[in-house]
């Protein structure tokens, strides 16, 4: 056990302790990536992410056991849960058949109790290694904008976005996004069979886990030229981004980020469009701590992917999204591909 590994395994024992939780048990999932002493971010070798088997199923079944004075990897933590164990945390994401095989008669209660606060704050390591997946999806952003969109419909671009992103050595897609003209203002919009036209804008955004690590990047392009109003709109999503980035300090609530924001979009006339969601934490896990509903307060180390958004129904809508680490000193964005609206010539 290294030594970063060691503290880390002490901090939650500690947690633990304050908590009343005699036991943990994980499966694989972020929580068991922070607590698993395999490289940064990696699961162990056999185990399969959160998502399961490729075909589906329900993978090997390996678990995280962390009592006072071990932590184990195993396939049957139910005999590795003390009889006299009261309280047992059990990871969040843990499935309803995973628990009824686990046959504890202990009280089960979220694990997330005890680590979520710890994850909050990434060491060193962990942002250079959200630079580097930062790094890899906005990498997959340069590659889509050399690629040929005219006559092409999103569900196509999408394929490819997801080939790209796959090349770069994301071990899982978590979630693509193209969506063209109309589409945009669907904040929730499934790439479909819309062929992509001359005029259109298109909201393109990649989110997935490199190297454990979770990263999106999101940016607008038009294809030929951009529509009526759209670069006017595109500014102000871009002054709340701006507005977002300056208050984004030690000790501000993120419910204060988020009124900045909105303050910014308000003012512009377009605020009855405005996305509520503003921002959410990334870090092992695509969301996660801080959030806005939860009297969250920024600290050194923290990080969030910004994505303030305007979407006027059957219209257009823009977005961008970027992932930024608080500091002691100021807000450093982990990428660095600009926020230029995007002209795409083919």
């Amino acid at each position: 056990m290294s030594r970063r590994h060691a503290a880390r395994v002490a901090a939650v024992r500690r947690a633990m302790a304050q908590e009343g939780i005699d036991v943990l048990v994980l499966r694989p999932s972020p929580d068991f990536r922070f607590l698993s002493a395999s490289p940064e971010g990696a699961l162990p070798e056999g185990v399969l992410p959160e998502g399961g088997a490729p075909d589906g199923g329900a993978g090997p079944g390996v678990f995280l056991v962390v009592t006072a004075d071990a932590i184990v990897e195993t396939r049957d933590p139910a005999g590795l849960v003390p009889a006299s164990a009261r309280r047992v945390g059990v990871d969040p994401e843990m499935r309803a058949s995973e628990l009824f095989r686990l046959a504890i008669a202990a009280e089960l209660v979220p694990a997330s109790a005890v680590l979520a606060p710890l994850r909050l704050r990434k060491d060193p390591a962990e942002l250079t290694a959200l630079g580097r997946a930062v790094a890899a999806a906005e990498a997959v952003l340069a590659q889509a904008a050399e690629l040929a969109w005219f006559g092409a419909t999103e569900r196509t671009m999408a394929r490819r976005l997801r080939l790209l992103a796959l090349e770069s050595g994301c071990e899982e897609v978590i979630s693509l996004r193209v969506s063209a003209g109309e589409h945009t203002a669907r904040p929730e919009h499934v790439p479909g069979g819309r062929v992509i036209n001359p005029g259109d804008a298109l909201l393109v955004s990649v989110c997935g886990r490199w190297d454990g690590y979770c990263a999106e990047a999101g940016r607008v392009f038009a294809v030929a030229e951009p529509p009526e109003d759209y670069e006017a709109m595109y500014s102000v999503v871009l002054a709340a981004h701006r507005a977002a980035l300056a208050a984004l300090r030690p000790s501000v609530p993120f419910a204060e980020l988020a009124r900045t924001v909105h303050e910014v979009i308000d003012a512009s006339g377009y605020g009855r469009f405005a996305a509520p969601h503003v921002g959410r934490g990334v870090g092992l896990g695509h969301d996660e701590g801080p959030r806005a509903g939860e009297d969250a307060v920024f600290a050194p180390g923290m990080t969030v992917c910004l994505e303030p958004a305007i979407y006027v129904p059957d219209l257009f809508g823009a977005r961008v999204a970027d992932v930024v680490a608080c500091t002691a000193a100021e807000p450093v964005p982990l990428g660095t591909r600009p926020h230029t609206l995007h002209v795409l010539d083919r």
